[in-house]
């Protein structure tokens, strides 16, 4: 069964738009796709954090833009407690589903090992 993790829910003050955060198996492709790898963000925290916040809007939210999560991540004045192991959580869920087994109450497909 695939990770349940709460999303995070992001609300810019300014115009009242809520978001919100998490990923899917599209949304981490999409940013593999475009060379994202999970275990840069410690290595590249001022280059890969900004990065993660803005592929954790794909799922929901794919008209976002880059400048647009960039500024909401600044408005933050600062990373608070828990919300990068929060988005590392978000990012890693979509993996269980492809490796914890079968995840349809009708698979389609069946495999004998």
């Amino acid at each position: 069964m695939m990770q349940n993790v709460k999303p995070i829910i992001v609300t810019d003050d300014e115009t009242g738009l809520e978001y919100t955060l998490e990923f899917s198996r599209e949304s981490v492709k999409f940013a593999e796709a475009r060379g994202f790898k999970i275990n840069d963000v410690g290595d590249y925290p001022m280059t890969k954090i900004p990065e993660l916040w803005f592929y954790a809007f794909r799922m929901h939210h794919k008209n976002v833009s880059r400048a647009q999560t960039d500024k909401l991540l600044d408005g933050l004045g600062g990373i608070p407690n828990g919300l990068l192991e929060r988005l590392g959580e978000l990012y890693a869920a979509p993996f269980s589903a492809l490796t914890e087994g079968q995840t349809e109450e009708n698979p389609k497909v069946t495999v004998r090992l």
